[in-house]
């Protein structure tokens, strides 16, 4: 247990930092407009209105660009239901938004712990990486999925860290869980790029 303590301050860090970033919001349950969620709610409304008259998911909408499958916009995978609950344990069951930069803080830190680097400069190295100034465009943009993939991206390289340095079962645990979550997310061109 001694040994993972230093980890345990770290994530036991980087969620108060979360909390107090958004602060008081984040207690007071107030919403963030993001403009491309608006528009995802309102492009989505049709399959939605189909779900509800007929109990059958749409796969087509004619909401967007004249027509075009459902898949990237309004998505609905039963098939990672699993998965959703072993994000919801990576992510601690944190509140939305302050979530978002605790993974960010949380996958920089394991990406470098999988490097070697000692908890202390690795939890720095998070919470310098999780609040830089790009990622925090991203959330009134609505790009919320894209932050998630991003967020996801460092642990997926922790990952192959891992493998090469021979801890092959770890590491390719490590990697198929995060390149599973990037895929959940719903934003394949971060991971692509």
């Amino acid at each position: 247990m001694k040994k993972f303590l230093p980890d345990l301050i770290a994530i036991l860090a980087f969620i108060i930092l979360s909390f107090a970033y958004f602060f008081p919001a984040d207690i007071e349950g107030r919403i963030l407009f993001q403009h491309d969620t608006a528009a995802g709610v309102g492009a989505g409304q049709e399959s939605k209105e189909y779900l509800e008259r007929t109990g059958e998911r749409t796969r087509w909408t004619n909401s967007i660009f004249g027509g075009m499958p459902t898949y990237q916009m309004s998505p609905s995978y039963d098939s990672t239901t699993s998965l959703k609950g072993v994000e919801k344990v990576y992510r601690l069951f944190l509140p939305d938004y302050v979530v978002l930069t605790f993974i960010m803080m949380l996958g920089f830190y394991i990406l470098l712990r999988a490097f070697g680097i000692s908890a202390w400069l690795a939890g720095l190295g998070g919470v310098i990486w999780a609040f830089s100034s790009y990622f925090f465009i991203l959330i009134p943009a609505g790009h919320i999925w894209k932050f998630v993939t991003l967020a996801y991206i460092p642990p997926t390289i922790a990952g192959v860290v891992l493998a090469y340095r021979k801890k092959y079962l770890l590491g390719g645990i490590v990697t198929a869980l995060f390149i599973a979550l990037q895929i959940q997310s719903n934003h394949i061109q971060m991971s692509y790029y």
